[in-house]
């Protein structure tokens, strides 16, 4: 199943809190809740699935947005972006300390709004999250760090990312230089090369089945000698892919 990015935000200023909303719901995006103060933020990332934040600096409590963005760091794995009217130096360099996704100036139009976010969710997907460089983590910290839910990947098509329950997916095609990702009902258009896309799946689900196809085991309703069939569709396999299905069929 599909969903679109959730999004909470944190601003203490209800005229642009509504409006920020409003720019959101019409884009696409799907609001979790719009709070004003730390402690209700806290509140809803404790009890609410939340893919993205988005967080004044300056709010009506004590502590501060970068405190929040502290917060989440510390106990969430979820990107967030600063969105404030505070752009001088002391206020940069304090808000890098929590290495926050993205740093939005107000006034800001709903074009840089959705561009905010779809870079952070990019890079925060498919990048180190954290803001580390990439080569001080393996791959495998990579995909797990990164999925914003560990049974999913998130694809984009048209404007949003949507995230994918990993067993959803059926199978992956290499098409020249993107991947079709397949699930039952719906196929999404990926930029990546077959060999790094699968890093980013569950290896006891997600096996090369020859050079143009990745499939989920979970998915295979019938093999023969050259295919394998999923959802009424043959898929080609590779002699090495064969023996490792007709192994396992057999344990």
């Amino acid at each position: 199943m599909e969903q679109a990015v959730k999004i909470l935000i944190v601003e203490d200023n209800v005229i642009i809190a509504d409006d920020m909303q409003s720019m959101l719901e019409e884009i696409g995006y799907e609001i979790v809740d719009n709070v004003i103060v730390y402690e209700q933020a806290v509140e809803v990332l404790k009890t609410q699935q939340v893919d993205l934040v988005l967080i004044d600096i300056i709010l009506a409590s004590d502590k501060t947005g970068i405190d929040l963005g502290k917060h989440i760091r510390e106990n969430y794995d979820i990107p967030f972006i600063f969105v404030t009217s505070n752009s001088d130096r002391a206020t940069v360099e304090n808000a890098k300390t929590v290495k926050p996704n993205g740093y939005l100036v107000k006034p800001f139009e709903q074009q840089d709004l959705y561009t905010s976010i779809e870079i952070a969710l990019s890079n925060f997907i498919y990048g180190t999250g954290d803001g580390k460089p990439e080569g001080n983590v393996n791959e495998e910290e990579v995909v797990t760090s990164n999925s914003v839910l560990k049974d999913s990947i998130f694809v984009k098509k048209q404007h949003l990312y949507y995230r994918i329950q990993f067993g959803d997916i059926q199978y992956i095609k290499a098409d020249n230089v993107y991947l079709e990702v397949h699930t039952v009902d719906k196929k999404f258009l990926v930029r990546s090369p077959l060999k790094d896309y699968l890093q980013k799946l569950p290896p006891k689900k997600f096996y090369r089945a020859h050079k143009s196809y990745i499939v989920n085991v979970d998915h295979i309703d019938a093999i023969n000698s050259k295919d394998i069939m999923i959802n009424n569709n043959l898929i080609p396999i590779s002699k090495d892919f064969k023996e490792f299905i007709i192994s396992a069929m057999n344990s």
